[in-house]
């Protein structure tokens, strides 16, 4: 793709629209980034491009800067469907998202991870698998670093391993992955999407380009998902708590993955997960998963085996923040809809304290009413969600409102007694009150060591 000298508008400047940006520049593009927060809410985006001969527009877009571009790249999370956008594409101005730019420059395998929930833990672990099978690898996308930074790298790897929102899903055109991996769908974003089934074929548009040559490793547990595979034209490895059918994949049995990989001349294998760190049925899902797929990229069992053993829980994921007079804080920030509440919620045995809160997007909250009264002796309510969450389950169990991270872990400890579990499992989106869901899971960590030094 011939960049030279062409106009190119980057939509969004944060850590992606700043890789974006030095790309294209390198390319000898003449960019201009638009973004609606003011400069004030982006000097550190704002500091990593100084002295880069580029034109900013902050605080709104412009449609006829739109107008203008020869080309626009949209960063993860800006709506392909906003009014400039919509213009420029009336208008026939090519219009790609990141990792549809980054893809047409890379030509090793790709590996791509996509679900509603544990998608970035399974592209951390794939990672882990092949690096311990003695292949190099980047490890990007949605999980932080953007794929356009394997580009600028010029540091070739075996495999290009990276994590997909619905939302980078949304902009692809020639984006295929030798690896596709579909972990789940439940109900997320219905504040953009239609709806479950406009959600879901989101989702499966990680299949669209893929050949019979391709894999695509799938959750054969999840009906949508099951119902939805008949149009996916790569070889399907399904896996589940099922018999294998026939079906080349994996079953999850006891504390091992049973996998049955035909082209690998494999005797069905057993991979073991007495060590395996992670608490939670999903997160064995997610095992599987991974193992599927970094053995049909070429790892090998040992180093799969080793991944499993050693790959320890990453921050705000069911993270284990400590204990004050024999109850357990527990920091799921990243849970931030209604299904990822539901899976941690299954992992205890104990009575859980739950804080709940933030933004809303859309989701059904009494889908958690059976899980709430299975294992919830109480609700503290925050953020913008609070309201509309009490309504919709508020009857189940007693339920709090706090005005602060800080009000519902001192509320929550009020509440519990030694062997409860406190848990901060949101179900929603951070912004209401944070930049983030891990600025969000820090505030709890600070909020449980206040409680801590008042207790040693």
């Amino acid at each position: 793709m011939e960049l030279r000298e062409k106009q190119v508008l980057v939509v969004g400047l944060g850590i992606t629209g700043v890789a974006l940006t030095r790309f294209l520049l390198d390319r000898g593009a003449l960019v201009t980034i638009t973004d609606r927060a003011a400069a004030d809410d982006l000097k550190t985006c704002l500091s990593a491009l100084a002295g880069s001969e580029v034109r900013l527009e902050l605080g709104g877009h412009s449609t006829k800067t739109f107008e203008r571009a020869d080309l626009i790249i949209l960063s993860p999370g800006v709506p392909e469907y906003i009014s400039p956008v919509m213009r420029a594409m009336q208008k026939g101005i090519r219009i790609l998202g990141e990792i549809e730019l980054a893809c047409r420059y890379i030509r090793e395998p790709i590996l791509a991870v996509t679900g509603t929930n544990g998608k970035t833990t399974t592209t951390s672990l794939l990672g882990e698998m092949m690096v311990h099978s003695g292949r190099k690898v980047f490890v990007g996308g949605n999980i932080g670093k953007p794929l356009i930074d394997y580009v600028t790298a010029g540091k070739k790897a075996d495999a290009v391993i990276v994590e997909v929102s619905s939302f980078q899903l949304d902009t692809i055109n020639t984006f295929r992955p030798n690896i596709g991996i579909l972990l789940n769908i439940t109900e997320d974003h219905l504040d953009r999407y239609r709806d479950l089934g406009a959600y879901a074929a989101s989702k499966f548009r990680l299949f669209k380009n893929q050949q019979a040559g391709d894999t695509a490793v799938l959750n054969g547990a999840d009906p949508l998902i099951r119902r939805l595979s008949g149009n996916v034209r790569a070889k399907k490895l399904f896996y589940s708590d099922s018999t294998f059918s026939g079906e080349e994949g994996g079953v999850i049995e006891d504390r091992q993955i049973l996998v049955n990989l035909k082209e690998r001349n494999f005797d069905p294998i057993a991979l073991d997960l007495s060590d395996f760190g992670l608490a939670g049925k999903h997160n064995v899902e997610n095992a599987a998963a991974a193992s599927l797929a970094a053995l049909a990229a070429g790892a090998t069992v040992d180093g799969v085996q080793t991944a499993l053993r050693c790959f320890k829980p990453l921050d705000h994921r069911m993270e284990y923040v400590g204990a004050v007079e024999g109850v357990k804080y527990i920091n799921d920030s990243k849970a931030t809809n209604v299904d990822s509440v539901a899976r941690a919620l299954e992992s205890f045995g104990e009575p859980v304290i739950l804080i709940m809160g933030g933004r809303d997007k859309g989701a059904t909250f009494e889908l958690l009413g059976d899980m709430i009264r299975r294992h919830v002796k109480k609700l503290i309510l925050v953020g913008e969600a609070a309201t509309s969450i009490s309504a919709a389950i508020g009857h189940i169990k007693p339920v709090e409102k706090a005005s602060s991270m800080q009000e519902a872990v001192r509320m929550s400890h009020h509440a519990a007694i030694p062997g409860d579990v406190v848990l901060l499992s949101p179900g929603c989106a951070s912004f209401d009150m944070y930049k983030s869901y891990a600025h969000r899971g820090e505030s709890f960590r600070k909020a449980v060591d206040q409680i801590k030094g008042r207790h040693t």
